[in-house]
Formats: structure tokens, C-alpha cells, sequence
């Protein structure tokens, strides 16, 4: 599919949704997040329709909607819910789709098959979100070559956070991959200061299909 790009992390809670509402909007595409895990503090689809400006029509309703915030293979267990590889399909839309996983890529769907496996599956190219924090060297690298392992093209990577020039440099020279940008942190995060900060820090040519 022309223009779809499946977003992931190196960890969970460093701001996926936060660049795919930044991305889906520069795009003026559709968003689709598969398995949503925790509804109480409400969802990644509805913090992606109000930071990217994007139309309602365009945020795709959710494969499966668990209440607790885990692991999608632990949550469905417990609320009598089954995960099945066939369950995912990816939506036909007009224009560009990003697609966001839950977690990381090894975050298990169920006991058998993990996002990197659904990724691999679909063929799409994988954006990667990796923070700038302590640490982020070995989980970008770990990340890559999970999904190398499972000959997922890898589109680029994605930086959230403040710079920190040295390790953005050395995972993107040992891990062989392209640095699409860094987002920084941003103080009164609004759908108009997140297109700003995107606008100034990637270039939307790096996402031409």
C-alpha cells in the first residue's frame, strides 16, 4: 500500500502516538491503531485525533478495544478475548495509512505471535520511535535487529526528546538504518505547536511513498 508505515518503539511511553499524529497530519492521511489496551485514561486513537487535527472519519475504529492497560496477549487473556494472526487485516484506504502497534515490537499479541511478527506479515515499512534517554542505544539496536531477523523493512528512525547527537549517530551508523529527525520535547503540546515542531525538524520528503 502506497504511503502506509507501521509505527513502533524501542519501549513503551515515549511518544509513538504523539509522532503518529504528527506524521498521519503532515500526511493528511488515515490512522488505524490495531490493539488498543487501557480505555481509562482514554485511548492512542483519541489522543492522535486531537493532536494531528484529524478528521474523525479518518481515525480507523480499532481491531479490539481491551480495558487493561498490558500487554495485549495478558490483557485479552484476562477479559476472555482471543488474538488471532487473521484478525489482522490491514484497512484499505484512500491516501496514506499509518498504522501504530502497541509497545515495542516484541510486545506479544499472544502467546504465539508478537507485533514484529504482524509486521513482517503485512510488509510494510516500519518506522521506528526511539527516545534520546539513557539506554536508548541498546533498545534501538535490539529493535532493529529483531526486525531485521524477520526481513521487516525498516524505513527509518524516528528521535523523541532532547539531542543527544552521539547515540542518535552511532544507531544510525551501527544499525544501518536512516535518521529521519528528532522531536523535541514540547512544553504545551497542542496540534499547533506539535505540526511546528515537525515542520522544523523532519523533512516531509522523507516520507514520499
Amino acid at each position: 500500500m502506497s504511503g502506509t508505515f507501521v509505527i513502533t518503539g524501542t519501549d513503551t511511553d515515549i511518544g509513538k502516538s504523539v509522532f503518529a499524529a504528527a506524521l498521519t497530519a503532515a500526511l493528511d492521511g488515515s490512522y488505524w491503531k490495531p490493539v488498543q489496551a487501557g480505555l481509562a485514561e482514554g485511548t492512542d486513537s483519541e489522543t492522535v485525533a486531537r493532536l494531528g487535527g484529524i478528521d474523525p472519519a479518518r481515525i480507523l475504529p480499532e481491531r479490539f478495544r481491551l480495558k487493561i492497560p498490558a500487554s495485549p496477549h495478558f490483557s485479552a487473556a484476562r477479559e476472555g478475548v482471543t488474538l488471532d494472526l487473521e484478525d489482522f487485516i490491514v484497512p484499505q484506504v484512500d491516501g496514506p495509512l499509518i498504522i501504530e502497534g502497541a509497545g515495542g515490537a516484541l510486545v506479544p499479541v499472544n502467546p504465539e505471535l508478537l507485533f514484529a511478527d504482524l509486521f513482517a506479515r503485512w510488509a510494510l515499512p516500519v518506522i521506528i520511535v526511539a527516545s534520546t534517554r539513557l539506554g536508548t542505544i541498546n533498545h534501538s539496536l535490539l529493535t532493529i535487529e529483531a526486525l531485521r531477523s524477520r526481513g521487516v523493512a525498516i524505513h527509518g528512525i524516528a528521535f523523541i526528546g532532547s539531542e543527544v547527537s552521539d547515540s542518535e549517530h552511532i544507531i544510525c551508523e551501527i544499525g544501518k538504518v536512516r535518521r529521519l529527525g528528532r522531536l523535541p520535547m514540547i512544553d504545551h503540546l497542542s496540534k499547533e505547536t506539535l505540526r511546528t515542531a515537525f515542520s522544523a525538524h523532519f523533512d516531509i520528503a522523507d516520507f514520499a511513498a
